[in-house]
């Protein structure tokens, strides 16, 4: 008999979604679905606004990631304004961009994800959240919340706010960097590099404990998409954007920002309000492509920075040079938090960066512009219409979480198909069903996430609905 199991509440992500897995009538995974269960309406509600408006509005998308928002929105704007954005102001963006990558992937390994890689997959479900990885690994812990506070505090300093800073604003930042902030941020930088430099020997070890995850969570070949210079470095605020397919081949770039549209598109699915967007020239839906940590290392040539290449080294010499297992963006989190953490170092060195000549001005001097940046959890594009006058009159964002979402629901069923046998529902195996959508950090709003003591309540459906086994965390 046909049934399905349905994880009502994945834990430990930013939103709400959920999960149905339906099993076949030998009560083996035949398909999945990630289900994003909230509108957020953004699009629509900005329509009629002053393009100038749309940083601070659209920060309001993500309490973690707000600065990507902005930076993204603000790229947007300078192409409507049609203005050069002073150098010094396009290096402060990146530096808070830096600070930003290195506090959200920081909540991510250590708060969101250690509790499955420290105290383990099939570890009690009451203790599997950063309390009991704080009571077990003390250090390890308060590492982490160490990194986060540098990346926040960093931000604060630069932007004079935390979350949803009003510095970053179309055609520039509205102050230069004072001395007594590049003082404050090159004092800390220490610090931060040497945690992680830490957690990723930590972390090389720690990856022997997981071969068969890294083998069965999304190991799929897919496409990659991701932002790099004409050199091929890794890049997160400005650059190409290309695509390579899962054998490393390039099969794409980038150079116009409104070209994107040649090769992306979007799918709307039944089952889920988030949308997919696919790689047009293999159309829906054979055009999986993947962004993140992972599929920007696999973008790029290089890192571009010392301690970020040679970690990347090892890392490919260990997994090749286009790994394709979701589990390895852990591992690529923390590769980028060393890269970010040595740019910040290479632009505080800047001979220019204290400079006063930090924004342009202007006014509508086209009706169209396009913004593409990257957030800690992948490509973020917003692309913005405006008339005459400067009021909006369309908008489209191309979240970073919305550009894994067939990735994430085929990563679903290749881990369901694994570890859940219909006539066995283990709490662990839906754990590694919930693991595999964390391993992406999706962002699917900016409401705040569970420390695992939010129920997964799993049930067991009968083809007329009746409820056949359940289990709850």
């Amino acid at each position: 008999m046909a049934k399905t199991i349905t994880i009502k509440h994945v834990s430990r992500i930013e939103g709400h979604a959920r999960i149905s897995i339906h099993l076949d009538d030998e009560g083996k995974v035949g398909s999945a679905d990630f289900h994003v269960t909230q509108v957020r309406g953004f699009e629509r509600f900005v329509e009629g606004r002053p393009y100038y408006e749309m940083p601070s509005i659209t920060a309001r998308i993500c309490g973690i990631c707000p600065i990507s928002h902005l930076l993204a929105s603000v790229k947007a704007c300078d192409a409507i304004m049609a203005v050069r954005v002073p150098e010094t102001a396009r290096k402060l963006r990146e530096l808070l961009h830096c600070a930003q990558f290195v506090q959200s992937h920081a909540l991510s390994f250590f708060h969101l994800s250690s509790p499955d890689l420290l105290l383990g997959m099939d570890s009690d479900p009451a203790t599997r959240n950063v309390i009991g990885v704080l009571e077990k690994f003390p250090d390890l812990a308060k590492s982490g919340i160490a990194l986060r506070k540098f990346g926040q505090q960093t931000i604060e300093r630069l932007a004079k706010e935390r979350i949803h800073p009003s510095w970053t604003v179309p055609g520039g930042v509205n102050a230069p960097m004072t001395r007594e902030t590049l003082d404050f941020i090159q004092s800390e930088l220490p610090i931060a590099k040497a945690i992680v430099r830490h957690t990723l020997k930590f972390f090389r070890g720690a990856l022997d404990g997981f071969e068969e995850e890294i083998a069965t969570f999304g190991n799929h070949p897919t496409m990659y998409a991701g932002l790099t210079d004409a050199k091929g470095n890794l890049r997160i605020y400005d650059g190409q954007l290309r695509f390579r397919d899962s054998a490393g081949n390039l099969a794409a770039v980038v150079d116009q920002p409104l070209e994107y549209q040649d090769y992306i598109s979007e799918a709307t699915l039944p089952t889920s309000f988030l949308k997919a967007p696919f790689y047009k020239p293999l159309g829906y839906p054979d055009g999986i492509y993947r962004v993140g940590p992972l599929a920007r290392l696999n973008v790029a040539d290089q890192c571009g920075t010392p301690e970020a290449d040679a970690e990347l080294g090892k890392f490919r010499d260990r997994f090749g040079r286009t790994p394709q297992s979701a589990f390895l963006y852990h591992y690529a989190r923390l590769i980028e938090a060393l890269y970010c953490i040595e740019r910040m170092e290479a632009l505080l060195k800047d001979a220019d960066i204290l400079s006063t000549k930090v924004r342009a001005h202007a006014g509508v001097n086209e009706l169209e512009g396009v913004g593409i940046a990257e957030a800690p959890r992948g490509t973020l594009i917003h692309h913005y219409k405006v008339d005459e006058s400067g009021a909006m009159t369309w908008a489209n964002l191309i979240i970073a979480t919305g550009h894994n979402n067939l990735a994430i629901n085929k990563g679903i069923e290749q881990v369901g198909k694994r570890y859940i046998d219909g006539n066995q529902i283990t709490e662990g195996a839906l754990n590694r069903v919930s693991a595999l959508v964390r391993a992406y950090d999706p962002c699917l709003s900016c409401s705040t996430h569970a420390i695992g003591l939010f129920p997964v309540k799993v049930e067991l459906l009968s083809p007329s609905g009746e409820v056949l086994d359940e289990k709850a965390s």
